[in-house]
């Protein structure tokens, strides 16, 4: 199958669903157009990311979710300007971003449910980990991080903060499938797992709880003030004041 077919099924999706929008806030649009990348379902970075400093011996293989696997499908959906723009202001998270983050994730399930049954439709065998029933988090840490994946197929690196880096920057959503389906990697354009990041220390600024010094973000801090969002914002959650006002907000620095 080309990438191209899928990236146009994508895209299509995000375009039509009525899910991309949160009209009550009069958001007209959570995502933008997505970036698409793959992954060879028997890539040797697969197994690196079982490693303790990675992400750890709990994290599932592709053929561990779909034996016959050939190829997993990654992709970045990013949050439009609207979004954005509305984060960049104040110490805590703008009402558009905690939409976006909330009812953003519902659209990525779709997209995930909707990707499963257009592969099967097409002929092959598909499973969306983020919707398995053996999907789990254990300690803040999946055995399938959508982030680490989307480095293996190509789509980003990682950043001082920990987000995620790709050409359309780090605000938004990731997420993957895994299919039986033969199709072309794309390349890894980058050398190092954080290459991307200038290291400007922008969101070390940005940071409400100041959980972000020159070594990198502390996940206990982070995960603290994340979670006295979903006390006060309730049922809504999340921050991402460093992915946005900083250089890689929606580009890769320069």
């Amino acid at each position: 199958m080309e990438l191209r077919t899928i990236e146009q099924a994508i895209a299509g999706f995000i375009a039509e669903t009525p899910l991309n929008a949160a009209a009550e806030i009069g958001l007209a649009r959570i995502f933008d157009q997505p970036l698409v990348g793959v992954a060879g379902a028997g890539d040797v970075l697969f197994d690196t990311l079982k490693e303790a400093n990675i992400v750890g011996p709990n994290h599932l293989l592709p053929q561990d979710w779909l034996p016959a696997a050939r190829s997993v499908i990654s992709y970045f959906l990013p949050f439009t300007r609207a979004v954005r723009e509305a984060n960049r202001r104040g110490e805590q998270p703008a009402v558009e971003w905690l939409y976006a983050r909330i009812e953003g994730e519902l659209v990525n399930n779709a997209l995930r449910k909707f990707l499963v049954e257009w592969f099967v439709k097409a002929g092959y065998e598909a499973v969306a980990p983020g919707l398995d029933a053996r999907f789990a988090v254990v300690n803040r840490k999946s055995n399938w991080s959508e982030r680490h994946v989307a480095f293996v197929a190509g789509l980003g690196t990682f950043s001082l903060n920990r987000s995620f880096i790709t050409q359309a920057g780090a605000a938004g959503r990731l997420g993957s499938i895994i299919v039986t389906a033969p199709v072309l990697p794309t390349p890894r354009r980058y050398q190092t797992y954080d290459e991307y990041c200038s290291k400007c220390g922008a969101c070390i600024k940005r940071c409400p709880p100041q959980a972000i010094d020159e070594t990198g973000k502390n996940n206990d801090i982070c995960a603290k003030f994340v979670d006295a969002t979903a006390e006060r914002y309730k049922p809504r959650y999340g921050c991402g004041k460093c992915q946005t006002g900083v250089p890689c907000e929606a580009a890769v620095p320069m």
